[in-house]
């Protein structure tokens, strides 16, 4: 009996370490697994760069057509641009022009 009484009075005694194990443990796994943890953080930011980059195409992309834009306003305007959108646009071609289609679309 005496083992078994010095058994009961260890566990009685680390009953409030047992507790803070597991209580710590608890807050480890959600701290790395749960909907704000680390895991989700790196995800998050993976997703942030991804649309980072998807905003600067698009700014990139944007740039082009306002200066396109501004070769066709009337105070600087490109005859030769305002050529080539014409006859893209009214898909016309003088009857002495040849056409060479180009496979791949112009960026």
């Amino acid at each position: 009996m005496g083992i078994f009484a010095d058994i009961q009075n260890r566990i009685k005694n680390s009953g409030v370490l047992i507790f803070c194990t597991l209580l710590s443990l608890y807050f480890i796994f959600h701290g790395i697994s749960g909907e704000r943890g680390l895991l989700k953080l790196l995800y998050l930011r993976n997703e942030i760069s991804e649309a980072q980059q998807i905003a600067d195409m698009y700014h990139k992309e944007k740039s082009k057509l306002e200066e396109k834009v501004k070769l066709l306003s009337s105070s600087s305007l490109d005859l030769d641009l305002l050529d080539e959108r014409a006859r893209v646009v009214l898909n016309m071609v003088g009857s002495e022009e040849f056409v060479i289609l180009d496979t791949e679309e112009n960026k």
